[in-house]
């Protein structure tokens, strides 16, 4: 641009351009511009948090890391105990274990018989009715031995009877009915008796005699007894030549043993077959056995 001074000489004239100081960069949250400072700083609650939250999630994984390591190294450590000691008792333990033996010899109190009839006819009704006949007549007279209905137990049957041949094959000859009684005698001098029933009303089955003790518990309990003072008895004389002070009962446990039964004259099916019932019968005794093993705390 030009312009002419007061002598006429033509001379340029310099203009100075203003210089405007720049607008200050609004910057929050990262970015700039007002509207998008302000939305940010409302939705994440200031500037300054930003990098807050960052800080707080780096600290919470570093401490799950720390915990995942404690976590790992226990486990190896504790599988390590393990297998170091696989085979090795926690503590040596102080004890002494002893036996003990009772035996106790009861009188058998009861007689156990089974008499029975079986017979065979191709009328189911027929055949019930005539086995029914003979076992009626047996049962009213064992009522009359004061024999009573729980000492009583029945086995009944029926099932139908073939024959079978190579000519004819297999034929039906009929059906079979059995029922077998089960008697408990408690009074034994009504034996030879109760026996001859069978050959008087013509059962085809009877057993022999097996005499037992009915109730034998309080036999057991006096066993146990005498077990028992056998073990202690036992105890005290291993701790005197030991040398060492018993504690008290860590453990106990006890078994039956076997029971002997002396042997006694058996009635045969003959001898029930001629009514008269067996000449004498010896009921026994038998021997009821109890073990105990009893273990005790040795004192330091």
């Amino acid at each position: 641009m030009c312009a002419v001074n007061s002598i006429g000489v033509i001379m340029p004239v310099i203009t100075k351009t203003p210089t405007i100081a720049p607008m200050a960069k609004k910057e929050c949250c990262g970015g700039s511009g007002e509207d998008r400072c302000h939305m940010g700083c409302e939705l994440k609650g200031g500037c300054g948090h930003h990098g807050f939250g960052k800080r707080l999630i780096k600290t919470l994984i570093g401490i799950l890391l720390v915990y995942l390591i404690v976590f790992v190294g226990t486990e190896i450590r504790n599988n390590g105990k393990k297998y170091l000691t696989i085979g090795k008792a926690d503590k040596m333990e102080r004890t002494i274990v002893v036996s003990g033996f009772g035996k106790v010899t009861g009188n058998n109190d009861i007689a156990v018989t089974t008499i029975g009839y079986s017979n065979t006819d191709k009328d189911v009704a027929k055949a019930q009715a005539d086995n029914k006949k003979v076992m009626d007549q047996i049962m009213s007279e064992l009522k009359s031995f004061n024999v009573a209905d729980k000492d009583l137990q029945s086995n009944y049957t029926i099932y139908p009877d073939y024959n079978y041949t190579q000519q004819t094959g297999q034929q039906l000859l009929g059906y079979k009915v059995t029922n077998q009684l089960t008697i408990k005698i408690r009074d034994l001098s009504k034996i030879p008796q109760i026996l001859s029933l069978a050959g008087k009303y013509g059962a085809t089955e009877v057993s022999g005699l097996n005499f037992t003790i009915d109730d034998p518990e309080n036999l057991k309990t006096d066993a146990r007894a005498k077990a028992l003072s056998d073990a202690k008895v036992k105890a005290l004389y291993l701790s005197q030549k030991l040398g060492v002070h018993l504690g008290p009962v860590v453990s106990f446990n006890e078994y039956e043993g076997a029971n002997d039964v002396y042997p006694m004259k058996v009635m045969s099916f003959s001898a029930a077959e001629g009514g008269g019932g067996p000449d004498s019968v010896a009921s026994g005794s038998k021997d009821v056995v109890m073990n105990v093993s009893l273990t005790y705390e040795i004192l330091p």
